[in-house]
């Protein structure tokens, strides 16, 4: 690989190993348009390019979040009881959206749904509507149901989960340092299922180019990981020190960017930009 993408993943990766630790987002939704530009550069097929970006974003949280959750468990904010919920129905969600429907949606249709469900969650974020104080977390049948929707949602997009557990947690009145500990601990699941899905539907495709394990590109992968895990303890340590609002707009200002991004190649994909 060019010295010139082994750096450019580098900085990717301290960035997004940053975010993951600070928003607890798992560094996807921050990696996968940078992941998409990079992999256009290198010359990637349109057809896969989004695929490959995904996986790849995917597969780098299983690190990430390992990283980012031990310095969330050390100042005692993850709610480890939501995450023994969570979990099953994640594991199922993730195998389907990363086993069964990924591989079958065109590189546009990625791209668009990427884009309005994350402006979506940016959006609800920053009006900052607050929940019924009365309202709490569901019991175990439906905090497991709401895994299985993440856990889909997150294989489409590549991303950790956090642009929908954070928004779901904070609708039922979990705090927010509470709420973005508990989803960086969500990553490791939600990154298992659907990496496992991701590999598995990508290893019947004809003639994928060098590098590529299923959908996942790994020598982005391995440069993004050595990076990533060194930055997201120190951004898990600045969101205990950040007020709740300045996160809160941090987390949607990102994804409002995010999903501009994704919305352009969805034109170019469709042919509605030049």
């Amino acid at each position: 690989m060019d010295p010139l993408f082994i750096l450019a993943y580098a900085v990717l990766g301290c960035v997004a190993g940053f975010a993951a630790g600070l928003l607890g987002i798992g560094g996807g939704m921050l990696l996968v348009p940078f992941l998409t530009a990079l992999l256009t550069l290198q010359g990637l097929p349109l057809e896969l390019v989004v695929h490959a970006a995904i996986a790849t974003s995917m597969a780098s949280i299983l690190f990430t979040s390992m990283s980012s959750v031990r310095a969330h468990h050390q100042k005692r904010a993850v709610r480890w009881d939501l995450v023994i919920r969570f979990s099953p129905g994640i594991v199922v969600g993730g195998l389907l959206a990363g086993g069964a429907v990924f591989a079958a949606l065109k590189t546009g249709w990625l791209a668009l749904f990427f884009a309005v469900f994350v402006g979506y969650s940016a959006v609800q974020m920053l009006i900052n509507r607050k929940p019924k104080p009365s309202r709490q977390m569901p019991g175990t049948v439906g905090t497991t149901a709401a895994g299985a929707g993440i856990g889909f949602l997150s294989g489409l997009v590549g991303a950790g989960g956090g642009f929908v557990s954070v928004p779901f947690m904070l609708w039922c009145n979990v705090a927010l340092h509470h709420a973005v500990a508990t989803s960086a601990a969500l990553g490791f699941p939600i990154a298992l299922a659907n990496t496992v899905g991701y590999v598995w539907s990508g290893w019947s495709v004809q003639d994928l180019p060098a590098g590529m394990f299923g959908y996942i590109y790994w020598p982005a992968l391995l440069v993004l990981v050595i990076f990533s895990v060194v930055t997201a303890p120190i951004g898990a340590k600045v969101a205990h020190k950040l007020p709740v609002n300045t996160l809160k707009r941090i987390f949607a200002f990102l994804l409002f960017g995010l999903a501009a991004y994704m919305f352009y190649k969805a034109g170019l994909s469709f042919g509605w930009v030049g």
